[in-house]
């Protein structure tokens, strides 16, 4: 058997891309369309394709490592199971109370999500305890069961339990989930105190909710793909990627759905941090653009940004104190992701005040856009970008992906005709709108986080994210865009590349002062004892302690990372430092002197990933003979005779824009006043501004 090969499948909603690294670091990679009515069969397809290619055995992987949208499209578009909610009397209507937050402040008539569990579906239960965990009113345990059985002879498919201070007492919730358990055999149950056991009601309720929601969907989603890869005799270890940006085995993502929710997003910062770090490239935001949404992230210092304040499904996930209320709390380590539905497939629509919009429908993987010929008959960002001249009017991903440039014009001269436009200038107006959509999410990672977007490197990749990178750097001010190898699949790289991690976390409410160190200290330890158990080692382990940490009085924190080992004076003023920075980077102030609270502890166990630590590939030469191909950028940057050149056909001296760069997994666009090299990482370098200035 040969040792080491490792393969990893990122599924999105239109491309399933698939990349396997040798023992030696060589990168081999393979790109097919998703397929929604089975995602499983695509990646069975195409890993059983990339093995045959490098001619090897199914039994020679050791590892296949998997990211998905599983979990965020069941939210998304509300398939998920049927899930009732047991909790604490009183408290029945939670989900709908949430927070006094909504995400537009001037707009009277938004309505909120509606909960994942239906009010006919939320039960209350006779008990309660207090703060510190002591049982106020005891648990009527006759009423439990009474609730078991009317649920047995209903159609609910989970069920989440979540009790007033079950954080610091499971004890009733772990009596209702064993009758629940008994009762409900084939019921997906999903407890707070195992899901989160930290404090705020609302977070940890809609989390255990969101866990319930979709744990039918990705355990049967993932027990289907165990089975499709065995019975083609695809052996190795199967990992899943986490939304904190480490890996997890399979089994216990089955038990911990919510984890798992920004899985893809997550393995492209993570590809991000290591190459990029690698090349040099310590401040970045990353921008993935995909079929069916774009995402953005931010990585400071070489270090990827996290948070445990996020919420998913509503028009944009993400991180922000600045914009919540939009969407489901989820309240799990997850790196600071921001997401908006504009991506290739994203559908074209004239709004009721007769201007383009794009998105958040999408025509995905099938019917896909008009230029794909296989049904779709609204125009999409993709058809515009073929109308444009920037996608090869025949095919795409070498061949696999017929491209029909006719039916691309046809579906934009739909949209041109109304407004009375040239179809070349909607083509570009649809181009543009995008762009505008998608600066929200690079905005949401960045300038909500009292961060310039001018001082980073804008990191770009997805199957759409180099085509789109330079214009939307040139609307931030920013001045240097990095497409890398592979741009295309890059979140499949990303996952080769993401450690193993186990993370515990314990609500810990007390003040940041020297009595509370030994405490402190003690809590830490047993945490990571705990993650060093479930991880099954200790050595070449990472060990991580961190703190959630708030000026007295607030309602939000910030994590900190603590010093391991013993916690003396010195290290208490050097966290009390960290957090008073953070806070003023991120909110413009600090508050000197005033107490400062703990709120939550968590301790991080990693494990580097196997293998060779270098990437090489075995690129393909350059283009034999000159190519142009007519593309246009604008009334502004006009219509271009542009040359179409391959990544080899770039070297360390500045080439003028315009250029088309086309590979097997994407396109990259350098504008007409951008100047592109390539750097020793094998890393598309595009200049813009006084950088390009500098460039000549």
């Amino acid at each position: 058997m040969v040792d080491g090969y490792r393969i990893s499948a990122d599924v999105g909603g239109t491309f399933t891309d698939i990349a396997c690294l040798s023992p030696e670091g060589v990168l081999a990679t393979c790109k097919i369309p998703s397929t929604p009515d089975d995602y499983a069969r695509a990646i069975v397809a195409g890993v059983s394709a990339l093995v045959r290619q490098l001619g090897i055995d199914g039994n020679d992987l050791t590892e296949l490592l998997h990211a998905s949208t599983v979990a965020t499209n069941a939210i998304l578009e509300r398939k998920g199971a049927r899930t009732a909610l047991i909790t604490t009397e009183g408290f029945r209507d939670l989900l709908e109370l949430r927070r006094i937050r909504v995400p537009r402040l001037y707009e009277p008539l938004y309505e909120k999500p509606v909960p994942l569990a239906r009010r006919r579906d939320r039960h209350e239960i006779t008990e309660r305890l207090d703060s510190l965990g002591r049982v106020v009113t005891p648990l009527d345990l006759a009423q439990a069961r009474a609730l078991a059985a009317r649920l047995a002879e209903s159609d609910v498919e989970a069920v989440a339990i979540c009790f007033l201070h079950s954080h610091v007492n499971p004890m009733h919730e772990q009596q209702v989930a064993a009758i629940m358990r008994a009762a409900l055999p084939t019921c997906f149950i999903s407890v707070s105190s195992e899901v989160l056991p930290e404090i705020r009601e609302y977070e940890r309720t809609s989390t255990t909710v969101v866990n319930a929601y979709i744990g039918p969907v990705v355990s049967g989603y993932l027990r289907s793909l165990q089975d499709r890869l065995r019975e083609s005799g695809i052996s190795g270890r199967l990992l899943m990627m986490q939304s904190s940006g480490g890996t997890m085995d399979v089994e216990r993502v089955i038990v911990r759905p919510a984890t798992v929710v920004e899985s893809g997003p997550a393995a492209g910062v993570i590809g991000a941090a290591r190459l990029g770090g690698r090349a040099g490239y310590a401040d970045i935001i990353t921008f993935d653009m995909g079929g069916t949404t774009a995402k953005a992230s931010l990585i400071e210092g070489g270090k990827v940004v996290s948070t445990d304040e996020y919420e998913v499904g509503g028009g944009i996930s993400l991180s922000s104190q600045l914009a919540k209320g939009g969407g489901y709390a989820l309240k799990l380590p997850v790196i600071d992701v921001s997401e908006v539905g504009a991506g290739g497939g994203s559908i074209v629509r004239i709004d009721a005040g007769g201007g383009i919009k794009v998105g958040p429908e999408s025509a995905g993987a099938s019917p896909g856009p008009a230029c794909y010929d296989a049904g779709g008959e609204d125009a999409t960002v993709t058809d515009a970008n073929v109308v444009l001249g920037y996608l090869n009017p025949d095919a795409l991903a070498g061949g696999a992906v017929p491209i029909n440039g006719t039916r691309a014009r046809d579906a934009l001269q739909r949209v041109a005709t109304p407004l009375g436009m040239d179809v070349l200038d909607v083509a570009y107006g649809v181009h543009r709108v995008s762009n505008a959509t998608m600066m929200r999410a690079v905005k949401a990672v960045s300038t909500y986080r009292g961060r310039d977007p001018r001082d980073f490197t804008l990191f770009a990749f997805g199957g759409n994210g180099g085509i789109h990178a330079a214009a939307l750097a040139e609307e931030l001010q920013m001045t240097r865009v990095v497409v890398p190898p592979a741009a295309g699949v890059f979140s499949a790289v990303g996952l080769l590349f993401a450690d193993f991690e186990v993370a515990r976390s314990l609500s810990w409410s007390r003040p940041l002062e020297a009595e509370a160190l030994d405490q402190l200290e003690a809590t830490l330890i047993e945490l990571e004892r705990q993650a060093l158990e479930e991880i099954g080692r200790d050595i070449g382990v990472g060990l991580i302690w961190r703190a959630e940490l708030r000026y007295a009085g607030q309602g939000f924190e910030l994590p900190i990372d603590i010093p391991r080992g013993r916690l003396t004076l010195a290290a208490l003023e050097a966290v009390r430092d960290r957090f008073e920075g953070e806070h003023e980077r991120s909110y413009g102030h600090r508050l000197p002197g005033h107490r400062i609270e703990v709120v939550t502890l968590r301790a991080l166990a990693t494990l580097p990933p196997p293998g060779a630590r270098t990437l090489a590939r075995a690129a393909p030469g350059g283009i034999a003979s000159p190519i142009t191909r007519r593309a246009y950028f604008g009334r502004s940057g006009g219509l271009h005779e542009t040359p179409v050149i391959s990544r080899l056909d770039l070297d360390a001296v500045p080439r003028a824009g315009p250029l088309i760069v086309e590979e097997y997994e994407g396109t990259t666009i350098v504008p007409p006043h951008g100047f592109a090299t390539r750097d020793a990482h094998d890393n598309i370098v595009i200049t813009l501004g006084r950088d390009a200035v500098d460039a000549q």
